[in-house]
């Protein structure tokens, strides 16, 4: 049967996938060594899935990089992941570069530390131009802040007369999120065996398709990855419809 990626139909490639990248500290354990050393193994598996989806023409690649709750961890974990941050920006700019990956950035990006903000910002303003994978690191990110963000400022803009309530509709709501200029996922995978969504992309998950893999996040491979695109490419995403509603469209539009 060949490998995944040789069984990927290339017309049919999901145009953003979103990943919760988890196990890091557990897989480390197993190997009787510290977290840091499960989060510095994870920094590889990003370049892989990074290179993979670069490989087949993903078009966007959202990453849970550091979220809301992540900032009650230890102190000392906390400024390991964050210096670990800094020293992947510093290292992996001339690759995303070569790569043709812009770099954006979603979350409270003013609670991450100055010489990590800066960084951001530098790398994602020197990778503008590039025409190819858009590469979105959730950072200081939860789902229900973002919600609740834009919550306020649609009852901002009403409460000074901008907008009225029954213009209010799902099209402007998602133009309020951190994600208004990215389409929706349409799959989510999640590494590590546990299967919930850990307020990630809430929202924006409405219709995804959820994809979960025993494997830790160290452990993922381009073929691993592959192999999620493969099984979303052999489901049948309904959206509220019928699989004999779909067959009727797809007749009616080949005719």
């Amino acid at each position: 049967m060949g490998t995944f990626k040789e069984q990927i139909n290339r017309e049919k490639v999901p145009e953003h996938i979103a990943v919760i990248m988890d196990g890091n500290g557990r897989w480390a354990k197993k190997k009787n060594r510290p977290r840091l050393f499960g989060h510095k193994k994870g920094a590889d598996s990003v370049r892989r899935v990074v290179e993979a989806s670069v490989e087949i023409g993903v078009k966007y690649l959202t990453l849970y990089t550091f979220s809301k709750e992540n900032w009650k961890r230890s102190e000392s974990e906390v400024n390991s992941l964050m210096s670990l941050l800094l020293n992947s920006l510093n290292s992996e700019t001339k690759t995303l570069m070569q790569n043709n990956v812009r770099l954006l950035a979603i979350g409270d990006l003013d609670n991450l530390p100055k010489r990590v903000k800066a960084k951001l910002e530098e790398v994602m303003k020197e990778t503008a131009s590039n025409t190819g994978l858009e590469l979105v690191l959730a950072l200081s990110y939860g789902s229900r802040w973002e919600i609740i963000k834009a919550v306020k400022k649609i009852g901002q803009d009403i409460k000074d007369g901008k907008l009225n309530p029954e213009d209010i509709t799902n099209d402007l709501f998602a133009a309020s999120l951190e994600t208004s200029n990215i389409p929706d996922p349409e799959l989510l995978i999640r590494t590590s065996g546990e299967s919930r969504i850990s307020n990630f992309l809430l929202w924006q998950i409405a219709y995804s398709e959820l994809y979960f893999t025993k494997k830790y996040w160290p452990e993922m491979e381009k073929e691993d990855f592959y192999e999620a695109i493969f099984e979303y490419q052999n489901r049948e995403r309904r959206f509220g419809k019928t699989s004999e509603q779909l067959k009727f469209q797809t007749e009616n539009v080949q005719k």
